[in-house]
């Protein structure tokens, strides 16, 4: 199972925030490259960015930041916040980013969707946010009256590469993955899910890999990282190189 580091952006800096609230802002690095190189260097196959402002904005807004992040890694960096039309779509590419993750998008723009997984294939992946099983938009401040299973379903059908995710009462909570859901996700869909949100420990990482067989191809791993509650390097070695990555 791939353990992908997470990068939000607010104003150019690393930061996390609790259930996603920007009153609830943690900073930890002025230097969001850095941080990247610091994930490489420990393993990390993978990076999941998302630009925060992007996404209560409905527009990009750390560019420069996301670039440096693209620059300074030879691994794939994973976008999402704020992608909401063709042409900023093909601008994070642009930027050097392998993968783009649609949210908002995907809910209320399904067009889009399947205009860009025919430009791009599985480069194009879904991001799923849910509270109480209910999807969530907007930067997480609307909630929509979809279902996430149902919605990943129909996503699904338009040929998205993945699915990822978020219970967005556990993100950056440190209380444990919601498993009940992330399993029901998972045997809901044929395509590869990515868990986040949540995992605060390795026991949890453990429980999360025990899903695997049901297609939890990963999971996003944020505040357990940043606050030194999960070593990646160790992570890395008990999930995915005992598996033969």
């Amino acid at each position: 199972m791939l353990i992908i580091p997470a990068i939000d952006l607010h104003g150019g800096r690393c930061v996390r925030l609790r259930r996603g609230e920007r009153e609830q802002e943690t900073i930890y690095s002025d230097n969001p490259a850095a941080m990247a190189r610091r994930w490489q260097d420990a393993g990390a196959r993978r990076l999941h960015v998302v630009d925060l402002d992007g996404a209560f904005a409905g527009k990009p807004a750390n560019t420069s930041a996301i670039a440096a992040i693209t620059v300074a890694v030879d691994i794939p960096v994973q976008l999402g916040g704020g992608i909401r039309d063709r042409d900023t779509a093909e601008k994070a590419f642009a930027l050097g980013v392998s993968r783009i993750i649609l949210g908002t998008a995907a809910v209320e723009q399904p067009a889009l969707l399947q205009e860009l997984v025919g430009l791009y294939g599985n480069r194009v992946i879904a991001g799923i946010d849910a509270r109480d099983g209910v999807a969530a938009i907007r930067g997480w401040v609307q909630g929509s009256t979809r279902r996430a299973v149902d919605l990943a379903r129909e996503l699904e059908q338009y040929g998205v590469g993945e699915v990822i995710y978020t219970d967005i009462s556990r993100d950056g909570m440190l209380e444990g993955p919601n498993l009940e859901a992330m399993a029901e996700m998972a045997s809901s869909l044929r395509i590869p899910v990515i868990a986040s949100g949540g995992v605060s420990s390795m026991e949890d990482l453990l429980r999360l890999k025990e899903l695997e067989r049901l297609g939890i191809s990963g999971v996003i791993v944020g505040q357990a990282l940043y606050s030194g509650r999960i070593d990646l390097q160790s992570a890395i070695n008990a999930m995915e190189h005992r598996n033969g990555y």
